[in-house]
């Protein structure tokens, strides 16, 4: 195997605010609700589990989600179209 490394173009196009904000909260909730899943399945291995590392993230990203949609659905630029570009970067480490 001599790739090292893969893009993934997951979002690439011009949205209405509306499907923008979708996409988005899309996206970004789906990572939440696999940092909630990891931390389940590492408590129910160990109940003693941090689970501190789990939530911050979570915080994190709703922060990040409610600040995005705050940016796209800004009333200043309800009538422009909201261009998204998304890429996956997937390499392996040595």
């Amino acid at each position: 195997m001599d790739k090292k490394e893969q893009e993934v173009r997951l979002v690439d196009g011009t949205f209405t605010p509306i499907q923008a904000a979708d996409i988005v909260s899309s996206l970004i909730e789906q990572k939440i609700n696999f940092h909630k899943v990891e931390n389940l399945q590492h408590w129910e291995k160990n109940h003693k589990n941090d689970a501190k590392p789990f939530i911050q993230r979570v915080k994190d990203l709703e922060e990040a989600e409610k600040e995005a949609k705050s940016f796209i659905l800004d009333k200043d630029i309800k009538d422009k179209k909201i261009k998204i570009k998304g890429n996956l970067t997937i390499s392996i480490e040595d």
